[in-house]
């Protein structure tokens, strides 16, 4: 199951699409969807999670808890919908399409990815720009 929850005045359009899309995604990483809950908030939010649990006094687009057990994944993903255009405006693409490689890049770190190392980054990267393709495929 995918939730999709608000703590700010967003809302997520066509969230059956993306949910439909998010399940593919995770399939096509030979894993299995348990419960995964994205919290789309504003970058306070964000930052009091991030000083709260990580012990980090910075804004951040998105802060994932990974609650996956082995194959079968779960968890929460905080999004601040704020540094999301922000972003969007800095990488000159569109609000729709960053918030799509945030949603995906916060799954693909419940499927293992990490962007720790130089090395892990472009893999990720490559993850998240080859996953970003599925939300165009229709099914």
């Amino acid at each position: 199951m995918i939730n999709f929850y608000s703590e700010n005045n967003f809302n997520l359009e066509d969230e059956t699409r993306h949910e439909d899309w998010l399940k593919r995604v995770i399939s096509s990483e030979d894993k299995k969807l348990g419960e995964i809950s994205f919290i789309f908030c504003d970058d306070e939010y964000l930052l009091e999670i991030n000083r709260k649990y990580l012990d980090h006094d910075t804004y951040t687009d998105i802060i994932s808890f990974d609650d996956s057990v082995g194959d079968i994944l779960g968890g929460d993903i905080f999004i601040s919908t704020q540094r999301v255009e922000e972003n969007a405006g800095k990488f000159s693409v569109e609000f729709s399409e960053e918030l799509k490689r945030v949603m995906v890049h916060g799954v693909l770190h419940f499927c293992g990815y990490k962007d720790k190392t130089a090395e892990e980054k472009k893999l990720m990267r490559s993850k998240e720009e080859e996953k970003m393709q599925m939300f165009h495929v229709e099914q």
